[in-house]
């Protein structure tokens, strides 16, 4: 055992707990389990936190709010960021060997989680602290003491609930993974809305409603000309439009074609010999995790550009990374030129017009990042040849036609490639899904698609382990 878990040993037996089920949970239950814990999810994203007014003006966290599953203002403010962080530095310190830790022995394994878990809860309370005291609500003045004191409570209890939540399903009572599903539900949410929001404005067209298949059909029972209505329904600029519908659809069987992408390495068992079975390596070898890091990497860089900007706008250096401006379609300031400028998706085709440098720049960057942090989270997630091969051996399999001392070189002719391909493929379906405009962003789209497919590979799994009618 690690001295860092030996040290916080004495700590971690008073942290919360959920504890795995006595016995196998029916898959009926789970899918129950799974809904309550969805709608609680939605429930925190719709409640307002308590003493503060109307949020105005820009959102600071806009970049992230598509990884985070955070609702401005509610009781999802914080989304699952604590969670995700303090996931990934504890994979990172475990990966590169700064822990050490024996993930085979249960009580070290448990100690482990525990220890993420309560890093995730001590990040919850610092950023609700952060958030206060950096003006994300207003200044720290106006707000008065038990105004913050009061925001920083709820914000930390709902970060509590979240993270039990997302370990409720984790430990056997649910489907996936809590992080993911959240994610997937924040992003399939916003579409929804997109297409049935009933709220309306007035761009000097007349009423329009926000959601775009409504407008379609408001658009097509008012106007006269039949035929401008479609085309307004499907190229309105302010508004979701059907065209970003129909792009939507398109990603979103794109890459579930491309998640069905695999090698199957056939295996044999060594007890058995009539046993035959395979080992699948998908294309998307790491899922959405090289999305998930790129995205953070790009939302932080360009977070702490905009705080630099609006704190020393004349400051070479900090115009160097990123200028920025108020956006003419949105309340979002954009930049405008520096660093951040040019690893920014273009907004449109005429904007890659005027500036393909820009673009070029901005494709490269996030297909290479993307690639590279599927490959690096390969080797610090437990996932490389050499950790498969541990996992087939204790398992009493093999690899068909190969001895023990082979596998590892046998995986490497796969898992390397899978994994830095699947990453700069998941960075193009991004870049591509911007462009077309699709509803949620290209990175939430990616999220939510990745997210989708396993949760319904798992449910086919469990389904056939459990039996669906089975209580």
């Amino acid at each position: 055992m690690s001295k860092f878990l030996a040290f916080l040993k004495p700590v971690l037996k008073f942290v919360p707990e959920v504890q795995k089920p006595a016995r196998m949970v029916p898959f009926r239950s789970k899918l129950l389990w799974t809904f309550a814990t969805l709608s609680l999810f939605l429930l925190y994203s719709r409640i307002p936190l308590v003493g503060l007014g109307t949020a105005k003006g820009s959102d600071p966290f806009y970049w992230m709010r598509a990884i985070m599953a955070s609702n401005r203002g509610t009781l999802m403010e914080l989304g699952i960021s604590p969670i995700l962080t303090s996931g990934m530095i504890m994979q990172l310190l475990q990966g590169t060997g700064i822990i050490k830790i024996d993930m085979g022995n249960k009580s070290e394994r448990a100690l482990f989680n525990s220890a993420q878990k309560l890093m995730g809860l001590l990040f919850t309370v610092f950023q609700a602290v952060a958030y206060v005291l950096s003006g994300v609500y207003g200044p720290f003045r106006e707000l008065g003491f038990f105004t913050a004191f009061l925001i920083t409570l709820q914000l930390s209890m709902s970060g509590f609930c979240i993270t039990l939540l997302d370990e409720l399903l984790q430990k056997g009572y649910g489907l996936g993974s809590g992080i993911s599903i959240f994610i997937a539900t924040n992003t399939c949410e916003n579409i929804v809305w997109q297409c049935f929001s009933p709220n309306t404005y007035n761009f000097g067209r007349g009423t329009e409603f926000e959601g775009c298949l409504i407008a379609l059909v408001h658009l097509l029972i008012t106007r006269a000309d039949k035929g401008q209505a479609l085309v307004e329904a499907f190229t309105r600029q302010n508004l979701p439009n059907v065209g970003s519908f129909l792009s939507t659809i398109i990603v979103f069987i794109l890459v579930v074609y491309f998640q069905g992408v695999r090698v199957e390495i056939s295996l044999s068992s060594k007890q058995a010999r009539n046993y035959q079975g395979s080992y699948p390596i998908k294309l998307f070898y790491t899922s959405n995790t090289p999305i998930i890091l790129q995205s953070s990497l790009m939302s932080l860089v360009g977070f702490i550009s905009q705080m630099l900007y609006n704190a020393f706008p004349k400051n070479f250096i900090v115009n160097l990374i990123g200028r920025w401006v108020k956006s003419e379609y949105s309340s979002q300031p954009q930049p405008e030129s520096g660093l951040v400028y040019y690893i920014t998706q273009p907004s449109s085709f005429s904007e890659i017009a005027q500036d393909p440098l820009h673009f070029i720049i901005y494709l490269v960057f996030t297909v290479v990042v993307s690639g590279f942090f599927s490959k690096m989270w390969v080797g610090v997630s437990g996932s490389s040849a050499k950790d498969v091969a541990q996992q087939l051996k204790s398992q009493g399999m093999q690899i068909k036609g190969h001895r023990d001392e082979n596998m590892v070189h046998e995986l490497n002719r796969y898992i390397p490639i899978a994994a830095s391909f699947g990453g700069m493929c998941i960075g193009l379906f991004t870049i591509v899904a911007d462009l077309l405009g699709c509803m949620g962003s290209g990175t939430g789209i990616l999220l939510a698609v990745t997210t989708v497919y396993d949760l319904f590979e798992t449910i086919i799994k469990e389904s056939a382990e459990t039996g669906l009618f089975n209580f």
